[in-house]
């Protein structure tokens, strides 16, 4: 490693941002991003307003750290780093998206923060995003969350809409 790389190594290290306190309840998925929450409905893309990915709701981003909503493993990632998909390991599988149609923007602007196989705790950073970047792009910002396992469990219900702190609750997941 050269003088340069260890430059390199000490700034993304001090730009990752800290866990988040979170009081964890059985079957409850934490938000993931502060925002004005909104049901998937209200978001602003046929695949996720028609509920074909899973159960969940949008969060309109007024920050751009991503945190873990569950504690499990990191069972999926993309090379744009704009998706990340997680599993519980009571069988709770949760994507998380943000912003709609970033994958045409390759990455720029996304930061992901784990790998896949990684073990996270709930209020653990995962992703840091752009929001004037995603805009500049032309998108829209807004993170969705979904559990897309969701015919498993009788029902996914919302929690929460309006404003929301990261790690408050948000989604519920009831059991069969």
């Amino acid at each position: 490693m050269g003088l340069f790389d260890r430059f390199k190594k000490t700034t993304a290290e001090q730009a990752a941002p800290e866990s988040i306190e979170v009081a964890a309840a059985p079957d409850t998925l934490a938000a993931c991003v502060e925002g004005r929450a909104v049901p998937l409905a209200d978001v602003p893309d046929p695949v996720f307003n028609g509920g074909i990915l899973g159960k969940g709701c949008g969060v309109w981003p007024s920050g751009g750290v991503v945190y873990a909503p569950v504690t499990g493993s990191v069972m999926a990632t993309t090379d744009t780093n704009h998706a990340i998909g997680l599993t519980t390991s009571d069988g709770i599988e949760v994507l998380i998206h943000i912003g709609i149609d970033t994958v045409e923007m390759k990455g720029e602007g996304f930061v992901r923060l784990v790998e896949q196989g990684d073990a996270v705790e709930t209020g653990q950073p995962l992703l840091t995003f752009d929001r004037d970047k995603i805009k500049a792009a032309g998108h829209d910002d807004v993170v969705i969350m979904v559990v897309s396992n969701t015919a498993e469990f009788a029902d996914v219900k919302v929690l929460e809409s309006d404003d929301v702190d990261a790690g408050s609750p948000l989604l519920q997941v009831v059991r069969k």
